[in-house]
């Protein structure tokens, strides 16, 4: 056998290995030189992300940002225009450059598109693209979109990226389906164009199917900002300093509090987070990383510092006015000094009631604020029918952010989402506002904007109780199944057997859901079921009948609900889990699912149920830890439909 004998430097090199570098490219878009097509936020996006890289420990030497606009930006950080051949430049240098163990971060900000799949690799569907700066419409001499990236060539660079043994992280903030979708008001703006925008001919027919392309191998996470179907949306920060991605604002605020998360985990909190936010949108992902940690190592703790008397965080770090934070003398740890409210939130700072006390240099959130009312814009006209009647009954329009868009079609008033999206599931999936019995205008208003508006800021209020990062361990683990049904003329039959489900990705007319939820906390937990439904109806799926709803540690229970026919849209079932007090008050939030109940709690008792009220009703809390009850822990299921509304409940 024959012997190598390696120089003394390469010894030294193999048996001590280059410590591995984690390198990024950050793409902007915000200004587009052909298309009619500018967005707000990316470039803003990009200066947000570089900062949570760097705060997770990569070196802004080893970033460069592709941005219509690069000030505010370490001046370490490589900078240029995100046009077609830089972007592909510095994806091959990032391609070359790192050396095995290495971690890439790929970051897009911008329109995403679909465009004929002239190879067949699709299966004879659409080419996913992104539109750099100085992408242009469709050329018929080329068959392509002009200048844009398409999903292949990213494919393909990601493999190479792959076989070199580095770690790939793909994070995209861009939408690609424009099919069905109309945002007709509202303050958010799409990351997506369609066919129209891009002068895509109808004509242009894709390929036949080909064999697909192959799949990715090696170590990577792709996260999404929304559905394959669905599109994303950009805002404006309340302060009115700036826009960015709903997607990427939520993701930084996660990445920035959550120090040893798994992207999975990553994404469980992002879609969480954007609940509590304006989107209509559901965050993706994929990749053999997703259980695998993030990298770096983030914010050793939730705390943030105390600067010139003020804190030096804000909406960026997911603070908002009327917060409670607690002082504290260091980052972890130690006896708490005082509290104090939020009286000013901005993009990166907040001020704060009173005096900091002597010695506090950091703050950390022990109460979130109550939610804000329900606001609700000017309502914009789809069609020429006439809508005196209707324009009369609704309330005045909101200044600033808004929680719903009234669009007036069909006779009926529709109440879109802040990105003004009028059925984004399908015909009829957004909530209609239609006359019931002898009702007026004004009656039917007052019926669905009451419970519009406990919907929304129960919703909300439970999101801001369960906290706003990643705190450890979940409390509950659930699974989830469902027997397929058959529409039988508006009766369901014929149910199938059980069979595991992603609610997320969808459930037809007459599908049972059923869930089986685990006690894996450690503690006595009082579990409860919500089903939010997207006429704004919440329904108590679990405890039924005045059951206990106490499980020791370990302990399972299970409980289902029926999709029947009449709507269609996206809907939420929430686990809801309060560990046992010393006093051993049972705690049954199914009690919240209707207005009255917030009216109605001094029937009730223990300091949950209290606290919720004292929140629900603006009431004044008591902000000792001493009186504190335990944290409400939320499990959020995302649950599409097709054509269907949950409606029915059971327990087993």
């Amino acid at each position: 056998m024959t012997r190598f004998h390696a120089p003394l430097a390469l010894l030294a090199l193999l048996a001590f290995p280059a410590a591995a570098e984690t390198r990024a490219l950050l793409v902007g878009v915000s200004d587009y030189a052909v298309l009619d097509a500018d967005l707000k936020g990316p470039a803003d996006d990009v200066r947000l992300m570089a900062g949570v890289l760097a705060a997770r420990g990569v070196a802004p030497g080893a970033m460069v940002a592709l941005t219509s606009d690069a000030s505010g930006l370490d001046p370490a950080i490589a900078t240029g225009q995100p046009t077609r051949a830089a972007i592909l430049q510095a994806m091959a240098a990032l391609e070359t450059g790192a050396a095995p163990g290495d971690t890439v971060v790929f970051y897009f900000s911008g329109h995403g598109a679909e465009a004929p799949d002239l190879s067949g690799d699709e299966g004879g569907g659409y080419d996913e693209i992104l539109l750099p700066a100085d992408a242009a419409g469709w050329k018929g001499a080329i068959g392509a979109v002009e200048n844009a990236i398409m999903d292949d060539e990213l494919q393909d660079w990601a493999q190479g990226v792959l076989a070199r043994g580095v770690k790939l992280v793909g994070l995209i903030d861009a939408c690609h389906s424009a099919t069905g979708f109309r945002a007709v008001g509202g303050a958010g703006v799409p990351r997506g164009l369609g066919a129209e925008a891009l002068s895509i001919p109808a004509g242009v027919a894709s390929a036949p199917p080909g064999p697909p392309a192959p799949p990715l191998t090696g170590e990577f996470v792709f996260l999404y900002s929304s559905q394959s179907d669905q599109r994303s949306f950009e805002y404006p920060l309340a302060d009115g300093s700036g826009w960015h991605g709903e997607f990427t604002l939520r993701l930084a605020q996660i990445l920035q509090a959550a120090p040893g998360a798994s992207w999975a985990q990553v994404l469980a909190a992002t879609s969480d987070a954007m609940v509590q936010g304006p989107a209509r949108q559901v965050p993706d992902g994929e990749g053999p990383l997703l259980q695998a940690p993030v990298f770096g190592t983030g914010a050793v703790a939730l705390r943030h510092a105390i600067k010139a008397g003020a804190l030096s965080a804000g909406l960026l770090q997911g603070l908002a006015e009327g917060d409670t934070v607690a002082f504290f003398a260091a980052p972890a740890g130690g006896e708490m000094l005082g509290e104090a409210v939020l009286t000013g939130v901005e993009a990166r700072s907040a001020r704060l009631s009173g005096m900091v006390p002597q010695g506090a240099l950091w703050a950390e959130v022990v109460a979130p604020a109550p939610p804000p009312p329900l606001r609700l814009a000017a309502p914009v006209q789809a069609d020429g029918a006439d809508y005196d009647r209707w324009k009369a009954a609704l309330p005045e329009a909101a200044k600033g952010e808004v929680d719903l868009v009234p669009i007036l079609t069909g006779g009926q008033v529709a109440l879109a989402g802040p990105d003004g999206v009028l059925d984004p599931g399908g015909p009829g999936s957004t909530p209609r506002i239609a006359l019931q019995g002898s009702e007026t205008e004004a009656m039917a208003v007052e019926r669905v904007l009451t419970a519009a508006g406990h919907s929304l800021r129960l919703r909300k209020l439970l999101a801001g109780l369960a906290g706003r990062s990643l705190t450890g361990k979940p409390a509950l683990e659930a699974v989830y199944e469902r027997r397929p049904g058959r529409d039988g003329g508006g009766q369901c039959t014929d149910f199938g057997p059980k069979e595991p489900v992603d609610p997320a990705r969808g459930l037809q007319p007459c599908d049972q859901l059923w869930v089986t939820f685990t006690n894996v906390s450690g503690k006595v937990l009082d579990v409860s079921a919500l089903y939010f439904n997207a006429d704004f109806t919440i329904s108590p799926v679990w405890p039924q009948a005045g059951l206990s709803n106490r499980l020791a540690p370990g302990e399972s229970a299970r409980a289902g609900l029926q999709i029947l026919p009449g709507s269609t849209g996206f809907e939420e079932l929430l686990l809801l889990a309060v560990p046992v007090g010393e006093d051993g008050t049972r705690a049954d939030l199914t009690r919240l699912a209707e207005p009255a109940m917030t009216r109605s709690f001094a029937s009730l008792s223990g300091p949950t149920e209290n606290w919720i009220e004292d929140w629900m009703t603006g009431g004044s809390v008591t902000r000792g830890f001493s009186t504190r009850p335990a944290a409400v822990m939320m499990l959020r299921q995302p649950v599409r439909l097709g054509a269907g509304s949950a409606l029915g409940e059971g327990q087993e």
